[in-house]
């Protein structure tokens, strides 16, 4: 199908025109829809649709409620499992599943069809995807596509949302991403953990167990330890603002007294965060809650 042939059916400058184009990118979604039945011809489908997820604003409904379409999406992921170990996955198959992960974040993304795919499990089709070790580009797109999925999840803030996903365990999938991904993969893992943290039921998870806790520090601390200069941007801000939110927790806190990274104490880092101020306050807080006030005060002087 014609790259852009969604877009091109929904043009129109009258109310006719207009009404026409809704119809014109209603019949070609019903028919790319149907589309991803034909084996055949699943993969420009998949790639439409991919496209055209930001264009239609009741797609995620649309794809949910079409007999067998969800079944086939799937059946997408789930045929490139016998890839990923040993790894032998090409940048065709890659994109392939990453066009019906698009599809999925979608869904993920609208509140009418949020807790459908959560009461699916269908996260859970995306998590070997995390375990991969492979760095090679086919994989990484793999894994920040996912990511993304479960980024959609979480975007908005929701207590149910958070309580199923740590239901499946997906903290150590995330750490993962986080210690071994690229600057992309561990700024969306690290911003999927702050998320899951900033709810109460999420920080409490966190700091219920000392090996819980222990293994969100150890990874935040080999990623403060092995950023570049200057840090990106993005992902500092994340680490910070997981760092601070385990700070509100008591125990946390006195534990991080004695662990805290040099570098968040360093007032270098001020350079750093010189166009985020909501950033350096977030830092300031931190070592307020840590070390004190007046420790806090001299390390982080210039806020």
């Amino acid at each position: 199908m014609d790259e852009g042939l969604v877009r091109r059916a929904t043009t129109g400058s009258t109310p006719n025109e207009e009404l026409n184009g809704r119809e014109r990118q209603k019949r070609v979604i019903e028919q790319l829809v149907l589309d991803l039945g034909n084996r055949g011809i699943r993969e420009d489908a998949l790639r439409e649709l991919s496209k055209s997820r930001e264009l239609i604003k009741d797609l995620a409904p649309f794809v949910w409620n079409s007999f067998g379409t969800i079944t086939a999406l799937i059946q997408e992921i789930i045929s490139i499992y016998r890839f990923l170990s040993p790894p032998n996955l090409t940048v065709v198959q890659s994109n392939r599943v990453c066009h019906a992960l698009a599809v999925l974040q979608c869904i993920a993304s609208h509140p009418e069809t949020k807790m459908l795919f959560l009461k699916a499990h269908i996260p859970f089709y995306l998590y070997p995807f995390f375990n991969t070790t492979n760095k090679s580009r086919p994989f990484e797109h793999l894994r920040l596509t996912s990511l993304g999925v479960i980024g959609e999840l979480v975007k908005v803030d929701d207590t149910e949302v958070i309580s199923f996903l740590l239901s499946t365990e997906i903290i150590p999938p995330c750490l993962r991403s986080m210690e071994m991904g690229s600057e992309l993969s561990k700024t969306v893992a690290t911003f999927i953990v702050h998320k899951i943290l900033t709810d109460d039921v999420g920080l409490e998870y966190i700091c219920t167990t000392a090996e819980r806790f222990c293994s969100l520090r150890r990874v935040l601390a080999n990623m403060v330890a092995a950023l570049a200069e200057p840090p990106p941007s993005q992902l500092l801000k994340h680490i910070i603002q997981c760092y601070l939110r385990l700070s509100d927790n008591r125990r946390a806190c006195e534990a991080l007294r004695g662990c805290l990274p040099d570098m968040l104490k360093d007032t270098r880092i001020n350079s750093y965060l010189q166009d985020d101020p909501t950033t350096r306050r977030g830092l300031q807080q931190l070592l307020i809650n840590v070390q004190g006030p007046h420790v806090a005060q001299q390390a982080g002087g210039g806020f």
